[in-house]
């Protein structure tokens, strides 16, 4: 039935349909048209989310690692090529990222009533540099699309944010251009030294090469230390996308000061391409020094998952305390990982997944009482859940969502990633169990004092319900949590060839990585610490 989507270039329909509108809107609408161009704006981002279902189910669990390729000369002197493939792990983040593209859009109907025509036109743009880092096969590719993104999301926040928003605009640019400058130096090596003929591809052709894929197959041909210094580069440039600890300072400013869509896209998406980045190149090409730095990227995990705990208990402001809570969650997310084994890696990947479908629809709830009340201050609440039973409802099952209830998606993830960090070894899923009683602690604490407790703001009396629009975008991610609660299986069986790959590659080079350790050339690695 979806035989039609491996003969069309479906990808490239799907990242320039944004691009498209984004024009369209440019051109063909004045500024005054607000209505019109976020109803237009809307429509483009659900016809963009319609055209990407088909890849779910014309992708081939069994076929091909990457599925749906595209590849044309383009800067041929330079070895950079137009080329686009989907493995399971880009299916999923692909299609998050359609969907969250449709909320955000809804959500901003009522919420933005000052320059729609700039507003949009960005979020579109936004949208097509999103989806094009979780398509490229080329790391030149990769890299423009990478940079192209980090532009309308720092317009985002700095036009339409909150009373510090060109500080946060300015600081979230800042921190996300200098990884950005550190990876691109991490590509050059890559591509001078396959360039000097050091390295042999075995008749693959010309090695002047970004191709991603490429640099997969000779993984065990880069010499350990430069791979060590490589991997520096990138973890810089991907731990502060993630964010990881000590480099996440940006994140709680970025999130209180963005727009509500903004802060869906930012926590739904963008941080999912730092842990993207890990997955697709740190452990597939790089994989020797994977094993060299686990024990000090595990560490900063750990310290990531338990101080971004610790410090969302102290927050005042809800939207804070969901930004502080995502430096926990994605410290977890890292731990999967970085466990270098089955379990582990699926997940760490469900739950990047998880972490976009929870956090994003807690921004969406925090941003509808906030056009109602105008503050998120947790002390100007208490006891709105009878002014308002079904947006206590949804909060409450996101709430449980987050913390890893069972039935629903954060169990599922957090579960699979205490297996792998467990057999790894043992302290670690200890680490990971301590942050998952804080993120209980501060999520319910939250929940008691907003919508629990006796009516004692006169302001808070006539809070209204969600309206059909707000259930409209907020509906799709209950669902989502309990599908992906009550029946992963679809999801795993997506990630299984793609995990298999990457655990393959680790696993065959872990003897180098300990004969670095024998020597006494690079610090010790996991399963050393861990005995």
């Amino acid at each position: 039935m979806f035989d039609w989507v491996h003969h069309v270039s479906i990808l490239s329909i799907i990242c320039y349909v944004p691009l498209l509108g984004a024009l369209v809107v440019i051109f063909l609408f004045k500024k005054e048209q607000g209505e019109r161009i976020r109803k237009f704006a809307t429509g483009i981002a659900l016809v963009d989310f319609l055209v990407s279902i088909p890849l779910w189910f014309a992708f081939e669990r069994d076929g091909d690692l990457f599925q749906f390729r595209e590849s044309l000369a383009w800067i041929e002197t330079l070895g950079v090529r137009y080329e686009f493939g989907i493995d399971g792990i880009a299916l999923l983040l692909v299609l998050l990222t359609t969907l969250l593209g449709v909320l955000a859009f809804l959500s901003s109907w009522s919420a933005i009533k000052v320059r729609e025509k700039e507003y949009y036109v960005f979020m579109l743009l936004l949208q097509t540099g999103m989806l094009g880092v979780f398509m490229a096969m080329d790391f030149f590719l990769f890299y423009v699309f990478w940079e192209v993104m980090l532009v309308p999301m720092y317009f985002l926040i700095g036009i339409w944010g909150g009373p510090r928003k060109l500080y946060a605009a300015i600081k979230f640019f800042l921190y996300t251009l200098v990884g950005s400058v550190l990876m691109l130096l991490g590509i050059l090596a890559l591509y001078f030294y396959n360039s000097s003929g050091l390295l042999e591809f075995g008749g693959l052709g010309n090695p002047r090469t970004f191709s991603i894929t490429q640099f997969h197959d000779i993984a065990s041909q880069i010499p350990p230390d430069l791979q060590f210094w490589i991997f520096l580069a990138f973890f810089v440039g991907f731990a502060i996308k993630v964010p990881m600890f000590p480099f996440h300072t940006w994140l709680p400013d970025a999130h209180v000061e963005a727009p509500t869509a903004a802060s869906v896209i930012l926590a739904g998406v963008l941080l999912k391409m730092g842990t993207y980045g890990f997955v697709r190149f740190s452990l597939p090409i790089l994989p020797v020094a994977t094993w060299e730095l686990l024990p000090w990227v595990v560490a900063l995990s750990i310290i990531g998952i338990i101080y971004g705990g610790l410090v969302a208990m102290a927050q005042k402001d809800m939207k804070k305390l969901v930004a502080y809570s995502s430096v926990s969650h994605l410290g977890f997310v890292m731990l999967g990982v970085f466990a270098l084994n089955g379990p582990g890696l699926n997940g760490g990947i469900l739950q990047m997944i998880n972490h976009g479908i929870s956090t994003g629809a807690l921004f969406l709830l925090v941003g509808v009482i906030y056009e109602r009340r105008h503050t998120r201050m947790i002390a100007e609440y208490g006891g709105i859940s009878e002014q308002m039973p079904m947006f206590a409802t949804i909060f409450l099952i996101i709430t449980m969502s987050s913390i890893g209830l069972p039935v629903l998606n954060g169990f599922i993830g957090e579960f699979t990633i205490l297996v792998g960090a467990f057999n790894r070894v043992w302290w670690w899923a200890l680490m990971g169990a301590v942050g998952i009683v804080l993120g209980a602690a501060y999520m319910l604490w939250m929940y008691q004092r907003v919508f629990f407790g006796p009516l004692k703001n006169p302001e808070n009396k006539d809070l209204k319900d969600l309206n059909r629009r707000e259930l409209l975008y907020l509906m799709p991610l209950v669902v989502l949590c309990f599908w992906i609660g009550l029946y992963p299986r679809p999801f795993f069986r997506i990630l299984e060839k793609p995990v298999n790959y990457i655990v393959e590659i680790c696993e065959s080079n872990q003897p180098v990585a300990d004969q670095q350790v024998d020597a006494g050339s690079r610090p010790q690695t996991s399963e050393h610490s861990g005995d």
